[in-house]
């Protein structure tokens, strides 16, 4: 699965303090990676992350598992989620960074996408 991600959270991925992905719909697929793509103004394919785990729950069932290494603020948390009554967080395993990040065409994607992508 191919995630478009800002990239001052890739940046934080890549550093360790932000070791979950938050979405607000869990993908149907099976999947053990996600390839990070950093949106505007880097728009290339960064790096590869293996998925340990994914957790499902309300927002606050999600913040307690998660806060230490979210990688974000509690506000930011909870504005993301206002209103939703369901939270998934993408728990990453080892972070494989490129030594030269790859544009979209190198997976089959040809635009980024808004949420994620199957490839």
């Amino acid at each position: 699965m191919l995630l478009s991600i800002n990239p001052e959270h890739v940046e934080n991925i890549m550093l360790g303090t932000k070791r979950f992905e938050f979405r607000k719909v869990r993908c149907k697929a099976e999947i053990d990676k996600i390839i990070i793509y950093s949106t505007a103004p880097i728009q290339q394919v960064v790096a590869e992350a293996e998925v340990k785990e994914i957790f499902e729950g309300s927002p606050e069932e999600i913040w307690k598992k998660t806060s230490e290494f979210a990688g974000i603020s509690k506000q930011f948390f909870d504005k993301y989620y206002e209103g939703r009554s369901r939270a998934v967080a993408y728990e990453f395993g080892t972070i494989i960074r490129y030594n030269t990040p790859k544009p979209l065409s190198a997976f089959g994607v040809s635009n980024a996408p808004q949420s994620f992508v199957y490839v």
